[in-house]
């Protein structure tokens, strides 16, 4: 999905700065494109701090089942 997300955010703006001829649409592609691998990036950090998450509280339950 990450990569899915990458791949469009890089497909959009490449394709719109390929378009854009006027220095106003330039500088609203790249605004636009900033703001999607933000969003982009701050998903994919969401989804690996609940990897780190879960893995962390798998390892808490092990460490407790083998002390009991």
């Amino acid at each position: 999905m990450e990569k899915f997300i990458l791949g469009l955010a890089i497909g959009m703006a490449g394709g719109a700065l390929l378009v854009a001829n006027n220095c106003k649409l330039l500088n609203l592609v790249k605004k636009n494109q900033e703001d999607i691998m933000q969003k982009a990036e701050s998903y994919i950090d969401k989804k690996l701090d609940e990897l780190e998450q879960s893995g962390s509280d798998k390892q808490k339950k092990s460490a407790q089942k083998s002390a009991d």
